[in-house]
């Protein structure tokens, strides 16, 4: 069976900072029409830093769509144009206050592709160098390190309820576990 829907008309309602929303007219894969709503995100990076100790750098900051601090590991969204491993590197450091020796990629994630198209490119880092952290004005966050076991059991127990932090951190753990990396 076909399952592709194509798009007739893009009709934008919203252009802004970081989102542009759309309100599309387009067509079931039966020929019949319909409207589609999305929301245009440029994407973003995170970044699962492991320390020799086999612990999780993460961020605690303030979400205010939930009106909540939450954990999470290191993340940002990505400049027009800009290289998504590069963006990974630039946030670790920003973020975390350091840089890494060694990269894997972890691969794509979808955070909510009803209505979304923002992907989000995940890594994981280690072989870690302490530098500083490069706030953004707007940014304030506590760092703090959690041991892998640990940040597994607050996935399961829905500590961490960020899903971008989720899949890194239990993928990180699986390729440990297989001893890949």
């Amino acid at each position: 069976m076909k399952l592709e829907e194509k798009t007739l008309k893009k009709n934008y309602i919203y252009h802004g900072r970081i989102i542009n929303v759309r309100n599309d007219d387009a067509e079931l894969p039966n020929g019949k029409p319909c409207q589609r709503e999305v929301v245009e995100h440029p994407g973003g990076v995170c970044i699962a830093a492991l320390t020799e100790d086999s612990e999780l750098l993460f961020v605690r900051q303030f979400r205010y769509p939930y009106m909540e601090v939450i954990p999470e590991l290191p993340a940002g969204k990505l400049e027009k144009g800009e290289d998504p491993f590069e963006t990974g590197k630039r946030e670790l450091e920003e973020e975390a206050g350091c840089v890494a020796d060694e990269y894997y990629d972890l691969g794509k994630f979808y955070p909510s592709p009803g209505y979304c198209g923002e992907i989000i490119h995940l890594y994981a880092a280690k072989g870690l160098t302490y530098t500083h952290q490069h706030l953004d004005v707007d940014e304030f966050l506590n760092v703090e390190k959690i041991p892998l076991d640990t940040a597994v059991e607050m996935v399961m127990s829905n500590e961490i309820k960020d899903g971008k932090s989720q899949a890194a951190v239990l993928k990180v753990k699986q390729l440990r576990d297989k001893g890949l990396w």
